[in-house]
């Protein structure tokens, strides 16, 4: 089935579990540290430059903010993690936010997005393994490309899948939301994703 994920609308914010839809679409969950970039990975997928909202600083997403896309499916964008800069009780209140919604069963499938400059961080790796526990399938987005070199892509591709324990099944996707490299290739699998009912 053909996904237009320019046709994209923001849906509603959930602050709990109460919130989560189940209408029995499939769920795109996005997740990424606060400073990744998310936002903007999402925005380019969609095709507009502020949909998602990019945050002068990290962490802008306290809430899960589910987006229709062509009424077939939900990019869930979930709070960015390992930010310091708030309070305690809040970030608390975030990992209790995601723990909730990753033991709901709702996601068909994760996106989740490092930076392609650095080694995963701890908090990639719980992330990682929360995807995998779900049982879902992942893709991985290695975001920021556009400030590698060159000869610095194949061997950082290859430590991110390391790091994170990939197995050869999960696609790591080399991405610049600034550029828009490897946008067509993200589609595709997310569109693969959707079809695969």
């Amino acid at each position: 089935m053909a996904v237009n994920f320019n046709k994209a609308e923001f849906v509603l914010s959930a602050v709990r579990p109460e919130g989560f839809v189940r209408d029995g679409l499939h769920q795109l969950a996005f997740a990424g540290r606060s400073n990744v970039g998310k936002s903007s990975v999402i925005n380019r997928v969609v095709g507009r430059k502020n949909f998602a909202r990019v945050g002068a600083s990290p962490g802008k997403t306290t809430q899960i903010n589910y987006f229709c896309i062509d009424k077939a499916l939900y990019l869930v964008d979930l709070p960015g993690y390992g930010y310091a800069r708030v309070s305690k009780a809040e970030r608390d209140r975030w990992g209790r936010l995601m723990e909730d919604y990753f033991a709901s069963g709702l996601i068909t499938w994760g996106v989740m997005i490092v930076d392609a400059r650095h080694k995963p961080t701890a908090d990639d790796v719980t992330m990682a393994r929360w995807f995998q526990n779900t049982g879902c399938p992942l893709i991985v987005v290695a975001n920021k490309l556009d400030k590698l070199k060159k000869s610095e892509i194949e061997p950082n591709l290859r430590q991110i899948r390391e790091t994170l324990s990939l197995g050869e099944e999960v696609p790591v996707v080399p991405f610049s939301a600034e550029k828009g490299t490897g946008r067509e290739e993200l589609l595709a699998l997310l569109e693969q994703a959707v079809s695969q009912d």
